[in-house]
């Protein structure tokens, strides 16, 4: 497994196993597969209700705690410095262990900053490994790391072969943050599997239209927690380590970038009131 050094020297393993909309009742049975088919990172949340069967799976899984790279995310309603303490400790309990390996903040929405200041002391007691945020853009990021005394290492953000975050990522690396990409296949979304130029390529590697998009995300630098809850597919999204598109390629698929989200746009105030359960 590929891995990136974050700005701390934690090394991070490139792909991961997400457990986003995957149900608690099948939350660990889904995670065995995934580490069964050699994931060893996976990505969970607070706000996902499925902490506990990844702490399951991995204690169940007969690797050493350090053979698994957990990463975990306070949600909103557990912002401010005091109650998203506590959300740390809560997670760690589900989890069933003594430190989480990236802590993220979900939104940049409420108290990101007291909240901010919750994983910097967890980071330094050595609960947490690194630390980070998630869904932040760069005015969110920027405004963040200059007010902060341990800037994020990690900012997951929506990124797919239509959504490229070119200009974000180009604020992250400047910030020595990391670009981590949730919904990595756009969710299917906007014709994604019946994408031709990504079929084509597909076609020449002999490897699917899944393969060809993360592969791309990867060669950029970009780590990637593809989810699906069918082994099958699990082993398929992670056999991408055999095959690399030439420069043309990753050129090609370049042009597919729409600049905007599939999904939410954090700048919609509606977007922000919906977050934050305000009606």
């Amino acid at each position: 497994m590929e891995t990136i050094k974050l700005s701390n020297g934690v090394e991070i393993p490139q792909i991961g196993y997400g457990v986003y909309q995957v149900t608690p009742e099948e939350c660990e049975r889904c995670v065995t597969d995934a580490l069964k088919a050699g994931y060893r990172m996976i990505d969970t949340a607070q706000a996902y209700h499925n902490e506990e069967g990844v702490g399951r799976a991995v204690a169940k899984s007969g690797l050493k705690r350090n053979e698994v790279f957990l990463v975990s995310k306070v949600w909103i309603s557990n912002y401010g410095y005091e109650k998203a303490k506590a959300s740390i400790d809560e997670s760690l309990c589900k989890l069933q262990t003594d430190y989480i390996d990236l802590m993220l903040l979900h939104q940049p929405f409420c108290d990101r900053y007291g909240a901010y200041r919750a994983l910097e002391e967890a980071y330094q007691a050595g609960k947490l490994r690194a630390i980070g945020v998630s869904n932040f853009y760069p005015d969110h990021l920027v405004d963040l790391a200059a007010n902060v005394e341990v800037k994020p290492m990690v900012n997951q953000v929506e990124t797919h072969v239509f959504d490229q975050q070119i200009e974000a990522k180009k604020y992250m690396d400047e910030l020595d943050c990391r670009i981590m990409s949730w919904g990595p296949l756009a969710e299917g979304r906007n014709g994604f599997f019946t994408n031709l130029l990504l079929a084509e390529i597909g076609a020449r590697h002999g490897k699917s239209v899944a393969q060809v998009a993360l592969r791309w995300l990867l060669q950029r630098g970009v780590i990637i927690i593809p989810k699906s809850t069918h082994a099958e597919r699990m082993a398929e999204n992670l056999n991408i380590l055999d095959f690399e598109l030439t420069a043309d390629e990753m050129q090609n698929i370049a042009t597919l970038d729409t600049g905007k989200s599939l999904f939410f746009d954090h700048h919609d105030g509606e977007v922000t009131k919906m977050f934050m359960g305000w009606r």
